[in-house]
């Protein structure tokens, strides 16, 4: 699974590099074989975030993009998509993707993070519970995260000061901490939809999509 992130995520245009950053020598290990760029980190780390605020010491960079390893349908065009808005725009520090949803099962499914945004695509809130809450059930529409964050250097220099907050370990969601803060993050919409594995169902879908695949 780690692989496939990996040859998806080198097929972006604006990627330089890709590095697998792990606290675990199995899927260092794992990533050695294949013949991946990998490095180990603390075990201390409470986010994703946190582990790469460890690896822009080692290396040089102006914007990194923090792609999920449970995305093994990353598409490399959302990748792109989500880095425009920080190429164009220097007073964007962090951007996101969210697509809208479709099935109304993963409105109430908490391992789908659902986000509010304003006028200008700025994220609100993210939440695993169904927001905004429909009141009056009108017909509406609701957004789901896909998890994948691209940061500006300069920024994550200053969420490695940002202890974490209420919210963020409510609902285990670290892009909670950057809003809490004052921080502001772009939400940029997509068509194209990125599967997570998030559970052992979600698993035993992928090995079934894999499966047919290759037959």
């Amino acid at each position: 699974m780690i692989q496939r992130v990996y040859e998806h995520s080198s097929k972006s245009k604006y990627l330089s590099k890709v590095i697998v950053a792990t606290d675990d020598k199995r899927i260092y290990d794992c990533v050695k074989k294949f013949g991946g760029n990998v490095m180990m980190t603390s075990t201390k780390h409470k986010s994703g975030t946190d582990r790469i605020c460890e690896i822009i010491k080692k290396i040089k960079a102006d914007i990194v993009v923090n792609i999920q390893g449970d995305e093994p349908f990353i598409d490399y065009q959302n990748i792109d998509k989500a880095i425009e808005p920080l190429i164009k725009d220097n007073k964007v520090n962090v951007s996101t993707l969210a697509i809208k949803i479709k099935d109304k099962n993963e409105i109430f499914d908490p391992n789908k993070v659902k986000v509010v945004f304003d006028k200008n695509r700025y994220a609100l809130y993210f939440s695993r519970t169904a927001i905004p809450y429909n009141r009056d059930n009108i017909k509406r529409e609701y957004y789901k995260h896909i998890g994948l964050y691209v940061y500006r250097v300069s920024f994550l220099k200053k969420f490695m000061n940002m202890k974490q907050t209420k919210l963020e370990k409510s609902e285990k969601l670290e892009q909670l901490r950057i809003l809490e803060y004052g921080e502001k993050i772009k939400v940029i919409l997509t068509g194209k939809d990125s599967f997570s594995i998030d559970t052992k169902e979600d698993y035993k879908k992928y090995k079934n999509y894999i499966s047919f695949k290759r037959t």
